[in-house]
């Protein structure tokens, strides 16, 4: 073999590795590109799916009536929060009646808020988005219910899985729906 081959041969195989390289190079940024796409997208369903609803407020603004939405679920029965003890989620400032209590829902808020933004959740069941009672409530499963009255609270209590089922069926089209009013049962 002469020189002039081995030189030749040399270019060639040169030129095949630059190729390669430069293959590689753009597949690289094709891969780093989808995988932006993918997060960008990812992004947008997670912002999507940590969106909250308006929540439901009292005649003086306050989500569950100014009591401590952690005491819901650790105690017989809800408590009365301290005004110097706040936290803000969901745009509203929530109490607590300790220091412990607003960590623990710093922690996890969507963990302790009520279902369906305070909402009624046997009215939910209905069809429709109304006010609640802030003592007439159910934890299930780990989940804070809020319900219009003791009476309708009764009603709900009667057949909760089957209230839950339709209540979950039509809350995605009443969620973006504006807030009840604090007012009465429709306004």
């Amino acid at each position: 073999m002469g020189l002039t081959h081995i030189g030749v041969r040399l270019i060639v195989t040169a030129a095949r590795e630059k190729t390669m390289s430069l293959l590689l190079a753009v597949k690289t940024t094709l891969r780093l590109a989808l995988g932006l796409v993918n997060l960008g997208v990812l992004f947008v369903f997670l912002a999507a799916a940590a969106r909250a609803g308006e929540q439901y407020v009292d005649r003086e603004g306050r989500p569950v009536g100014g009591h401590d939405v952690i005491t819901y679920h650790t105690e017989d029965s809800p408590r009365m929060a301290h005004a110097d003890i706040t936290a803000d989620y969901n745009g509203l400032t929530w109490h607590f009646v300790s220091e412990d209590n607003r960590d623990l829902f710093l922690a996890d808020p969507r963990r302790y808020v009520p279902a369906y933004d305070g909402h009624c959740a046997y009215a939910m069941a209905n069809g429709n988005k109304v006010r609640s009672d802030q003592l007439a409530y159910r934890a299930v499963n780990g989940v804070l219910y809020m319900n219009f009255n003791r009476n309708i609270q009764e009603r709900w209590d009667r057949d909760i899985p089957g209230y839950l089922e339709r209540s979950e069926a039509n809350w995605p089209d009443l969620e973006d729906e504006p807030a009840a009013s604090p007012r009465g049962w429709f306004f």
